[in-house]
C-alpha cells in the first residue's frame, strides 16, 4: 500500500507521524508523511519547541507530491489530531484529490478530541467540526469510547448502547469504526475492550487493563488498523492483529518504565503480530 499520512511530528518520542510511519513501513507499506507540526517532543511534557506549520504550507507540500504525479497511486489517506478547522480543510482537500484519481482509496481518520478523565483537550469548535464535517467524509474512524459518545451525542454504559452509538455514527458516513478503550457494564474488572464494527458485523477483543496511558498508542492503533483492514479485508483479523501489536508495545513500555512507547524495541510484534487475542463476534 501507499499511504499519505498527514499528522504531527516530534523529534523525540513517538506520536503522530512519528508513531504511525514506522509501523506502517515495518509492515512493508510505503508512507508519505506530511507534517502539520514539527515539535521537539509531544505536548504532554508541558514544554516543547518547534514550529506549528501553517495550513497553507501543508497544502503546498501536498501539492508538491501531486506535482510528481503520484497522488493517484495512493491507496489511503491517514490523519490524526487536527488542531484547526483550516488544517482539517487541507486534509479533506487532499482526500478529495486522492479519491478523484483513485476512487478505491480510503480515508482513515483518528478523531482526536479527548478522553475519559481529561474531557476535551482540543480547541473550542474542533469537536463540532470533527463531528459534522470530517467524520462524515471518512471511510474508517478510530475513536476512543469518550470520543464515540461525543460523536453519537449520547452516553453509553452497556455494550448494546456502544453498538447503537456506533450505528448512529456509521449512518453519517464511515463504513468502518474501531472503538478503543471501551469500558461498559459487561467488561470484567481489570480489563477493557476494543470494538470493531463494519457492514460485515461487529467484533470485540478484551485485554488486561495495563497501568499506563502513554501518548502515541492511539496513533499506532489507527495506522495498524488501517493497514490490516485494507490488506486482509477482514475487520476481525485487523482487530486481532492490531491489538496484539499495540498491547505488546504497551507491555514493553511498562517493563521499560519509560514515558515514551517502546515502538522500536517491540517492532517485531508489529511486523509479525503474535496470536494473543481472539475476536469475539457480537453480531
Amino acid at each position: 500500500m501507499k499511504i499519505l499520512s498527514i499528522q504531527s511530528s516530534v523529534a523525540y518520542g513517538h506520536v503522530g507521524n512519528s508513531a504511525a510511519a514506522f509501523p506502517l513501513q515495518r509492515l512493508g507499506h510505503e508512507v508519505w508523511p506530511v507534517l502539520t507540526v514539527h515539535f521537539s517532543n509531544h505536548t504532554g511534557y508541558g514544554a516543547w519547541r518547534g514550529p506549528l506549520l501553517d495550513p497553507a504550507q501543508v497544502a503546498e507540500v501536498i501539492a508538491g507530491i501531486g506535482d510528481r504525479g503520484v497522488l493517484g497511486s495512493a491507496d489511503a489517506v491517514l490523519s490524526g489530531y487536527q488542531g484547526d478547522p483550516a488544517m482539517g480543510a487541507v486534509i479533506l482537500d487532499a482526500v478529495d484529490t486522492v479519491k478523484a484519481a483513485n476512487p478505491n482509496a480510503v480515508y482513515c481518520c483518528d478523531p482526536v478530541l479527548g478522553d475519559v478523565g481529561r474531557g476535551m483537550f482540543v480547541r473550542p469548535g474542533i469537536p463540532e467540526y470533527m463531528r459534522d464535517v470530517v467524520v462524515p467524509r471518512a471511510d474508517i474512524i478510530t475513536p476512543n469510547h469518550f470520543e464515540l459518545d461525543f460523536l453519537a451525542g449520547r452516553a453509553t454504559t452497556t455494550l448494546a448502547e456502544v453498538l447503537d452509538a456506533v450505528d448512529v455514527v456509521r449512518a453519517t458516513g464511515p463504513r468502518h469504526v474501531l472503538v478503543t478503550s471501551v469500558l461498559h457494564a459487561g467488561v470484567p474488572a481489570g480489563s477493557l475492550e476494543v470494538v470493531a464494527v463494519s457492514d460485515e458485523g461487529a467484533w470485540s477483543v478484551t485485554t488486561p487493563l495495563l497501568p499506563i496511558n502513554p501518548n502515541g498508542g492511539g496513533d499506532v492503533t489507527a495506522a495498524l488498523y488501517l493497514a490490516h483492514l485494507c490488506t486482509t479485508g477482514s475487520p476481525a483479523t485487523a482487530l486481532e492483529r492490531t491489538i496484539a501489536s499495540v498491547f505488546t508495545i504497551l507491555e514493553a513500555t511498562l517493563a521499560a518504565g519509560t514515558r515514551e512507547i517502546q515502538l522500536v524495541a517491540a517492532q517485531d510484534a508489529v511486523a509479525a503480530p503474535p496470536a494473543r487475542f481472539a475476536a469475539r463476534r457480537l453480531r
